[in-house]
């Protein structure tokens, strides 16, 4: 599969990338390494910030100033031939703003890492047990011998960190410190990158946190907690977009013990729910499965959604389709 999607790649003359809405760090140095590779090859690239601001936490990593402050119906598709969709697990998360219809002009490939990715480009490199999109990529560029920078290496390794929780989620194995252990090698100073990334903080996000975590409910005989927030509290606070991360909230409520399943659900505009998933055993709870149901997507042990409607109705959606996917919760 690599060798067929470098053969397109090297086919194409203008390439376009996108960040995927809220990006984290495999989005963002997935696209940011193939940006610098492709460059490098005398393409003409163009890389989309997507629909939301960029997180100031990676503003540090090479080439950031190079993303275009557009998301993708805010371009016209046939100034491109090729569209690599980099850590994108279906069409709405290319973009919230309308339905996604590519130009028949447009050839597409998806390298993403997501179990719920139903391969909707024209070529699909999908690997769910390979835990970051950075790593695929990794393996893409080594496969076609293609030389690693110093600017590539520190996408790709902050992207791999990010995604693996720093090397303690699911999927991470020996083949991802083979990997981050080479890209290292050539640039020894990841770790400014990480202090970054981890000591970038804003007092509104210990205010958001306090806020969120002191609403811990449980449910469903105690196996699911759910922390959240809604609109108008947000709005009272005068806490921005920006500081609010629902995974990690997520990530803080499963540490419980008992509590199999966290979750947090963020109404951050009216009428319209975050929702993001963690779990403490993936090898009982599939939560790519109750995203699934609930119109979101994402892997075993993480995975995201949004539900149109208020944070109680939102509430009672979820709480449905948990009941449904896994009616053992009830007992």
């Amino acid at each position: 599969m690599n060798k067929k999607i470098w053969q397109e790649i090297k086919k194409a003359k203008n390439i376009l990338l996108t960040l995927h809405p809220s990006p984290d760090g495999d989005s963002i140095g997935a696209n940011l390494a193939l940006f610098h590779a492709l460059t490098k090859m005398g393409k003409k690239v163009t890389l989309l910030g997507g629909d939301s601001e960029f997180p100031k936490n990676f503003s540090t990593l090479p080439g950031v100033d190079k993303i275009l402050p557009k998301n993708f119906f805010q371009i016209n598709q046939d100034d491109y031939d090729l569209f690599i969709i980099a850590d994108i697990a279906s069409p709405k998360l290319i973009s919230r703003q309308g339905e996604i219809v590519f130009s028949k002009n447009l050839k597409t490939i998806i390298i993403d890492h997501h179990k719920s990715n139903p391969k909707f480009a024209d070529i699909n490199l999908v690997d769910a047990k390979t835990p970051a999109a950075c790593q695929l990529i990794y393996n893409l560029l080594q496969d076609n011998h293609v030389k690693i920078t110093k600017e590539i290496a520190s996408c790709l390794f902050v992207g791999i960190y990010t995604d693996t929780g720093g090397f303690k989620y699911v999927n991470t194995t020996y083949k991802t410190f083979l990997a981050v252990a080479n890209l290292s090698k050539i640039n020894p100073n990841f770790d400014k990158f990480i202090f970054e990334i981890e000591n970038n903080d804003h007092p509104d996000r210990l205010k958001f946190l306090s806020l969120i975590l002191g609403s811990v409910k449980t449910y469903l005989s105690g196996k699911v907690a759910i922390a959240s927030l809604d609109f108008e509290t947000i709005k009272e606070s005068g806490i921005s977009n920006s500081v609010i991360n629902g995974s990690e909230v997520s990530n803080v409520v499963k540490s419980v013990t008992g509590w199999d399943i966290g979750i947090s659900m963020i109404e951050y505009q009216p009428n319209s729910v975050k929702i993001s998933f963690r779990t403490r055993d993936a090898s009982k709870y599939d939560l790519s499965k109750i995203s699934t149901a609930v119109g979101g997507g994402g892997h075993i042990a993480a995975a995201g959604a949004t539900i149109n409607g208020s944070l109680a109705e939102a509430t009672e959606i979820l709480l449905k389709n948990l009941k449904l996917v896994y009616p053992d919760l009830e007992k």
